[in-house]
Formats: structure tokens, C-alpha cells, sequence
């Protein structure tokens, strides 16, 4: 049973930096035809019908009245304003430099985690976390950009720090619904407080070329469903802390991803900084001695 479980954290972990690596690149070519809040509202609908069907086929429970503010708090912060402050941000911030700036998000949650949950990390969880960003600062170095504090990045920092909140707090409504429900009721109530931009969208996606929308139907199933989901559900056995530390790995992929589908190609101290990134997650999750009265952080 623990060497199932090992498994299905692994292939969370995997395809939540897999899509959301693609995901920096897929807004990067929506934002040649797209505004961002229309290109946020329609991989939102996307997103929100195909849980919808889903909802309808294995017959979700609605939520409790009580707990839809919550729900509609959280979902605003962790879809309506991280995908729209981020699709903002990349009008001016590159695909890779945009994922350096969104891997602050484990940071924050580690924080909010300690704080409001008493999730603690160790010494070589915390040392890992920072030399893993200390990468993907190194790797952003390697593109020749430099850390110009505009409001680009700001709009950046915001989504990482509106999204950090939103993985922190979901713990107590993935307990009581289970993280295919909740990430279902948050992706709806961000799409709710995007409708406000809905006028405009169908005149946008007819004059849009159709590779550009494509792009944004790809964001709407897989970036936008499947990684939420996957960290859903690693937060809710081993908290957000673990679930969002993995994320440090996105900016290696993301230039990877950028390199093939928009031509970004990567210096060598990009892949330097990639490799410290990896040796900084590998170090951050190895598992401690079962004599330690110390969780079990490990993949």
C-alpha cells in the first residue's frame, strides 16, 4: 500500500510540473491574439465544463451553504486573480523568466503552511528549498534577462503569492470533500468572477487564428484541471507544503518547453541553474530515518 501511494505522489508531482511548465508558453502564445482576462476567462470555461460533465457523471455533492464564501474567496485568489495578474505579467515577462517568479509560490506556502498549520520542515527541507530557488534565479541569469522589478513582475509576484494562499487554505475543504470536489468548486468560482469579461470574448475567438485558440483549449483541460487536481490531492495526505514544493522544478522544464515551442533557446547557465535547481528538490525531499521524530517529506 505505501509503495502504491509513493507511486501516485510521484505521478502527481510529475504531471503538475510537466502541464504547468507547458502552461507559461501556452499563455505566451494565447496573449498574439488574446487579452489576458479574455484568455483567462476562456481557459476557465474550458476548464469549468469539462469538471462539469465530469461533476454530473460521478454525481459530486454540492458544497455546504456555509462554506461557499470560502469557496468563492479561494477560488477568486487561486484562478481569477493568479490567471489574470499572470497573464498580464507575461505581456512583458517572458514564458521562462515568468516561471522563475511563480516558483516564489512554494515559499510563501511554506510560510502560511508554518504559520496557520503548524506544518513544519526541517533544516534540509528549508536549506533544499532555498538553493532550489538559487537555481531558478541562476537559470533566469542564463536567458540574459535581468531582475528589472516592473510591473510585469510585480503582477507575477501577486499571482504567486494570491495562488499560495488558495493551496494553503484548501486543506480543511479537501478533508471534508475530497480534492476532485473542491478543485471543482474553486475552478467554477474563479470562472464566476470572470464572467465580468465575457463580453467581447466571441468576437475575440472568431478573428483569433485557430492555432492561438487551440493553444488556450490545451490550457483549459490539461494546465488548468490536471495539476490542480494532482496537488489537490498531494496536499491532502501530506499537506501544502509537500505539494508545492516540486514546483521549483517548472522553470527548468518551462525553458525547455519555450525552447521548442517558441524558439527561447537556453544558455548554459540555464542548464547550470537547472541542475542545482533538481539537487535542491532531490535535497528537500529525501526521506529522514523512521528513528527521527521527523516527517516524511520523500517523493
Amino acid at each position: 500500500m505505501h509503495k502504491q501511494s509513493d507511486t501516485s505522489i510521484i505521478l502527481a508531482h510529475s504531471l503538475s510540473i510537466l502541464l504547468w511548465a507547458s502552461a507559461f508558453v501556452g499563455i505566451r502564445a494565447g496573449l498574439d491574439a488574446y487579452t489576458p482576462e479574455h484568455l483567462s476567462l476562456l481557459r476557465l470555461l474550458v476548464g469549468s465544463t469539462l469538471l462539469a460533465i465530469f461533476g454530473f457523471i460521478f454525481r459530486i455533492r454540492l458544497p455546504e451553504a456555509k462554506d461557499i464564501p470560502a469557496i468563492l474567496l479561494l477560488g477568486g485568489l487561486g484562478f481569477t486573480v493568479y490567471h489574470t495578474t499572470l497573464n498580464y505579467g507575461e505581456q512583458t515577462v517572458s514564458a521562462g523568466v515568468a516561471s522563475v517568479f511563480v516558483s516564489t509560490t512554494p515559499i510563501f506556502a511554506a510560510i502560511f503552511a508554518l504559520l496557520f498549520f503548524g506544518e513544519q520542515l526541517g533544516i534540509r527541507q528549508w536549506a533544499g528549498a532555498m538553493l532550489a530557488f538559487l537555481g531558478v534565479i541562476i537559470i533566469s541569469l542564463g536567458t540574459g534577462s535581468t531582475f528589472q522589478f516592473n510591473n510585469g513582475v510585480l503582477l507575477i509576484l501577486l499571482a504567486a503569492f494570491s495562488e499560495s494562499i488558495y493551496f494553503t487554505f484548501q486543506k480543511p475543504y479537501l478533508e471534508k470533500y475530497g480534492f476532485f470536489a473542491f478543485t471543482s468548486y474553486a475552478i467554477w468560482a474563479g470562472t464566476f468572477w470572470m464572467l465580468i469579461f465575457l463580453p467581447g470574448l466571441g468576437d475575440a475567438i472568431m478573428h483569433a487564428p485557430r492555432n492561438v485558440t487551440v493553444s488556450i483549449l490545451y490550457l483549459g483541460v490539461f494546465p488548468t484541471v490536471v495539476p490542480y487536481l494532482a496537488l489537490a490531492f498531494i496536499a491532502s495526505r501530506n499537506g501544502a507544503s509537500e505539494a508545492t514544493r516540486s514546483l521549483y522544478l517548472i522553470p527548468s522544464l518551462a525553458f525547455i518547453i519555450a525552447w521548442i515551442w517558441l524558439g527561447e533557446i537556453p544558455a548554459f547557465l540555464s542548464i547550470v541553474g537547472g541542475a542545482i535547481t533538481l539537487f535542491g528538490v532531490l535535497l528537500s525531499n529525501i526521506k529522514t530515518d523512521k528513528k527521527q521524530d521527523q516527517p516524511n517529506y520523500g517523493l
